[in-house]
């Protein structure tokens, strides 16, 4: 063995560490994505850009010096160091830029990554030029052809972080395309020409040199046009780019199926290969079909999109996982029992991990109820995750046997026989108790009905079946005419966009249904009237109710027992309007922050449900976004984008709409079940300030429980300040203590509470500061759901009156005028200026006087 090769196979942090550093950092953030701008950006592009790239520059560099017997030479090692450090500086510039929205930075990380490609393809095209003709150059090529896609690819990703407004969904197909299936892609279909057999311990088929060098321009090609029909935006064009693709695999997938039928997959590393290029296979087929049958570039989007996470998975992480577990030991080296032993730790367990994983992720691919999907793609993260510590375990074993005494060679451990299918059947028996476990969470994930007791009436031995719809907020039909005497058996569709349930006054129930789902209701006999309805939290305020009439019998069987979250009827509690809050009480921050220089904004709001105090003594369950209420406050300019990421961690659907952009409601405004995500992009094109709120049925339930929130876009011509706040008036219709808001008391228009920023009075007890003579922005916003506000600070005028999008009033040469009320109907919003006077303790309130008594009340403490 040469020095070189020797110096190759010894530990060498820059080379061995980085992926083993990305892996990691994908765990933690999957566990704590609630938290991090983007995660599933963030998840994919730690996976992708950082653990997979690096991988990439690693080994393509180590096959290639290996099939064109190029030995390293002197200052290789140094050279190739400089690289990879450029790569995981530029990986970690990007994530930082994207994820703080620093453009400058995106950038400079782009060119980084760019620049390290490019330079490790300059090396392979010089090794191309010095070497001899060999058998499989056609491998190296692939990796040529690899390294001119990545710059293009990082290109379009720089512009998509700093906004392409309606290119966006096309540009982020093709930047998908190049990256996924033209740097990583071809890659790993060159490498496994060679890699494949090498795994399986077989010969290389005779047809599988010249099969790649077919196969290379085909795959290049098709990455091309599918890239270009996105880019110019056609979805047919596209669309035929992803087949060719999945055809240009077909023809190197059916050398590798002659090379396994010969010696079929026996360990972890072939088979998490294997189970990789399927996907590979099912998603592009799957992208192929969505994206050419979709009616807008938007729904194509969203189906490539959709697939995305599972390409990462389980296409590039397994194949990855696998790739490092057969070449790891071969890198450490020391010879066959070191290299046996290394293989051995990585092998643990690994027909548990392989069915964990590809069971759990085709479960989260099928349309079970979110929480079973939320449990799955656990199990799936913590199968991949293993990799690391077993990798740890690896390098142990093979330290343990590079000291041990030399001993006769011995072949390879067997698995024990029954083992692998033990532990297969083992990995399927997990994936099924983590679905198991869903639906215990949420009984109402198995949609199977309850029986009823019978009624007093004699039996006639018939059953009457009535088919139902869930339309909206109404059953359809509503009025049931049953035979006194029959059993009942309704059979619930729900045709809406968010779950139901129907609920009779016998106790007879169905369980929560999702969208598109049915459910039968055996009500029993039937032997008088009964009254029925949705028991979701508003709904049957909304209009869910239905009658059931009995025909020939007794109609004096109406029950109007409630079952489920509307139990008993809501009371308005107790409020003692002179009380202060306790001593540790913090104020909703009112001061607004300025608009910062970036252009692109990218936020993660998790819903979530929260007990809250909304008044001294007063608590509530809300449900919020990000935690408060109101939600956070966004603020940008004409021209910026924002990417919203809404997660539903709440218990019920919601859905967001954001007042602030103008377009098609249909997707982005959808209802998401708990569990789920989904991302709302728009562009600001007009300046106010504006409310986004959940638009999930019923709406005005949902926005008084606390789901509203405030966009800022500034004029162009906004002036500077010395103080600027916000103050965004809601109502609350109190529950129990602890409860939910009540709807009749919405349906009434009778509120408990009017406030500023979620707490009732709150800055009597912590009032905002200025200083006599400063200036002072306030900008007001009156989110309802059904009361307007009329904001007046007692003792000040304004001289400046925003409202709508527009000035009311400005001060000018000569100008006298003045405004003492900010006038705004429910969802409206502006701003007032004024300069106060002298020091002293300034209220301010809405002038509806009933509603400053309910708590729409505060102070200005001005001092000298």
């Amino acid at each position: 063995m040469t020095r070189q090769a020797s110096r190759s196979r010894a530990f060498w942090p820059l080379r061995d560490l980085p992926v083993v550093v990305w892996l990691v950092a994908t765990v933690v953030a999957a566990l704590v994505h609630p938290f991090v701008p983007a995660p599933r950006w963030l998840l994919i592009h730690l996976v992708l850009l950082g653990a997979v790239s690096h991988a990439i520059l690693v080994w393509s560099r180590h096959f290639a010096d290996a099939l064109l017997h190029t030995a390293p030479r002197d200052g290789d090692r140094r050279v190739q160091s400089m690289r990879l450090l450029l790569l995981n500086g530029g990986v970690l510039l990007v994530l930082t830029g994207v994820a703080g929205g620093i453009w400058p930075l995106t950038v400079a990380g782009a060119g980084g990554v760019a620049g390290a490609v490019g330079w490790h393809g300059a090396a392979l095209v010089g090794q191309l030029r010095r070497a001899l003709p060999g058998r499989f150059r056609s491998t190296v090529r692939y990796y040529v052809a690899a390294t001119c896609f990545l710059p293009t690819g990082a290109l379009l990703g720089t512009l998509l972080a700093r906004g392409l407004g309606d290119l966006h969904e096309r540009a982020t197909l093709a930047h998908a395309v190049i990256n996924l299936l033209g740097w990583m892609g071809l890659t790993v279909v060159g490498t496994l020409v060679t890699l494949w057999p090498t795994m399986l311990r077989t010969r290389i088929a005779d047809t599988a040199e010249r099969t790649a060098r077919r196969a290379l321009p085909v795959l290049a090609l098709a990455v091309v046009v599918a890239a270009t029909g996105a880019l110019l935006g056609s979805r047919p064009v596209a669309a035929v780019g992803l087949a060719g693709y999945v055809a240009g695999l077909s023809m190197v997938a059916r050398v590798l199926v002659v090379t396994a039928r010969s010696r079929p997959p026996s360990s972890y590393p072939a088979w998490s290969v294997a189970a990789g290029l399927l996907w590979l296979a099912g998603c592009l087929t799957a992208a192929a079909v969505g994206v050419g049958t979709a009616g807008s570039w938007a729904q194509a989007g969203d189906r490539f999109g959709w697939l995305t996470p599972f390409l990462a998975a389980g296409f590039g992480t397994q194949v990855l996982l696998g790739a490092l577990s057969y070449l790891v030991p071969v890198a450490l080296g020391g010879g066959a029992g070191p290299v046996r032993a290394a293989n051995a730790a990585l092998d643990r367990g690994g027909a548990f991990r392989i069915v964990v994983v590809n069971a759990g992720l085709l479960v989260c691919a099928l349309p079970v109820p979110s929480i079973v999907r939320v449990a799955c793609s656990l199990l799936v993260l913590a199968g991949l995750a293993t990799f690391v510590p077993l990798l740890f375990l690896a390098i142990r074993a093979a330290r343990l046997a590079r000291r041990a005494p030399a001993a006769e060679p011995s072949p390879a451990p067997s698995p024990a026989p029954g083992r692998v299918p033990g532990l297969a059947v083992a990995g399927l028996a997990a994936v099924l108790l983590a679905a198991a476990a869903g639906v215990a969470a949420d009984p109402a994930a198995l949609g199977v009905a309850t029986a009823a007791t019978p009624g007093d009436v004699a039996a006639t031995g018939r059953t009457t079946t009535v088919q139902v719809r869930a339309e909206g907020m109404r059953f359809v039909p509503d009025v049931i005419d049953v035979p006194a005497g029959d059993r009942l058996v309704v059979v619930l569709t729900n045709a809406g966009d968010q779950p139901h349930d129907l609920v009779l006054a016998n106790g007879a129930r169905t369980d929560r249904i999702d969208p598109g789902e049915r459910a039968e209701l055996d009500a029993g006999v039937i032997g008088g009237d009964l009254d029925g309805w949705c028991s979701l939290v508003g709904h049957r305020q909304m209009g869910m109710e239905l009658q059931v009439r009995v025909v020939g019998g007794s109609t004096a069987g109406h029950d109007p027992h409630r079952a489920g979250e509307d139990d008993g009827p809501s009371a308005a509690l107790d409020i003692d309007p002179a009380a202060e809050p306790d001593p540790g009480f913090e104020p909703f921050d009112a001061a607004l922050p300025p608009a910062s220089d970036q252009r692109t904004h990218r936020i993660t709001l998790p819903v979530t449900d929260v007990e809250r105090e909304v008044a001294p003594g007063v608590t509530q369950t809300l449900w919020t976004f990000g935690g408060t209420a109101p939600g956070p406050t966004l603020r940008g300019r004409v021209g910026d984008v924002f990417e919203i990421t809404l997660v539903n961690d709440g218990s019920i659907g919601h859905s967001i709409d954001f007042h602030a952009g103008a377009l098609a409601p249909d997707g982005p405004m959808r209802t998401i079940p708990p569990g789920e995500s989904l991302t709302y992009r728009f562009t600001a094109t007009r300046s106010g300030i504006w409310l986004y709120h959940c638009a999930t049925m019923p709406m005005s339930l949902h926005v008084a429980n606390g789901m509203f929130g405030a966009v800022v876009i500034d004029p162009p011509d906004l002036a500077p300040v010395d103080r600027e706040y916000l103050l965004v008036q809601s109502e609350f219709y109190l529950g129990p203590q602890g409860g939910v808001a009540d709807p009749e008391r919405i349906a009434a228009g009778a509120p408990d509470l009017v406030v500023f920023n979620g707490y009732a009075r709150q800055y009597d007890a912590a009032p905002l500061a200025a200083r006599a003579g400063e200036r002072v922005r306030i900008w007001v916003l009156a989110a309802g759901p059904n009361r307007g506000s009329s904001f007046h600070v007692v003792g000040g005028q304004f001289d400046t009156v925003y409202r709508e999008g527009a000035y009311d009033l400005r001060p000018g040469p000569g100008g006298t005028g003045g405004s003492q009320a900010l006038g705004l109907t429910p969802a409206q919003g502006g701003f007032v200026e004024l300069t106060f006077p002298e020091a002293g303790t300034y209220p301010f309130v809405t002038h509806a006087m009933a509603d400053a008594e309910r708590g729409a009340h505060g102070l200005v403490r001005v001092t000298p």
